[in-house]
């Protein structure tokens, strides 16, 4: 089964799809929209040409567990999907996600300024692994 993840973004949003097995990352790319109504129609697309069966929408909650203005948005825009798909949507727990996506790019020799676009595309595919571990 393949599962694309989302790390919703104001302007860019991170998208990472797992193998047709859905064990593993098989891809992550960004797509640069910050119209909704747009990314909306895109993921749907994406989703659609890679054979997905299930979006993971990063949930971003507070350190302390609490949801604030940034949840919101992703509970909005998994209504977005919901009214645009027939797939399921699981808000997934993505604290920290972009925050380890820096490390990771930092601890690979990946200049700040650099990788800006790529950082987006591994915080999805760290929701996508979190995901699938949770399955096993």
């Amino acid at each position: 089964m393949r599962i694309m993840a989302i790390d919703l973004g104001d302007e860019r949003t991170g998208l990472a799809v797992s193998d047709p097995l859905g064990m593993l990352c098989g891809e992550a790319w960004t797509v640069k929209e910050w119209d909704k109504e747009r990314l909306a129609e895109t993921v749907c697309l994406e989703a659609e040409q890679r054979g997905v069966e299930r979006l993971v929408l990063g949930l971003p909650k507070n350190m302390d567990g609490s949801e604030g203005e940034r949840a919101k948005k992703s509970r909005a825009f998994r209504d977005l999907l919901l009214s645009r798909s027939s797939l399921p949507v699981i808000l997934w727990d993505e604290r920290r996600s972009t925050i380890e996506a820096h490390q990771i790019l930092h601890a690979n020799g990946k200049r700040e300024k650099k990788h800006r676009k790529t950082v987006d595309a591994v915080a999805a595919g760290l929701i996508l692994e979190s995901y699938l571990g949770s399955l096993s």
